[in-house]
């Protein structure tokens, strides 16, 4: 097995404003147990607007045979 950092897949949301927080959750929740992706960073705007950043890992397969 080799060493090294993770490798991640990222994916970003971008939430219009006047999002209420429980949209906003209830979204990103079924996005992380359906598509097993993860919170990465949240960046809220002034205007109201949203920009989550998603991640996951990816797993690469290495083959034996």
């Amino acid at each position: 097995m080799t060493g090294g950092g993770a490798t991640w897949e990222y994916r970003d949301l971008s939430l219009p404003r006047g999002t209420s927080r429980e949209t906003a959750r209830t979204l990103l929740t079924g996005v992380a147990e359906t598509e097993h992706w993860e919170p990465d960073r949240l960046r809220l705007y002034p205007d109201g607007r949203r920009l989550v950043r998603l991640r996951r890992r990816v797993y690469r397969m290495i083959r034996t045979a």
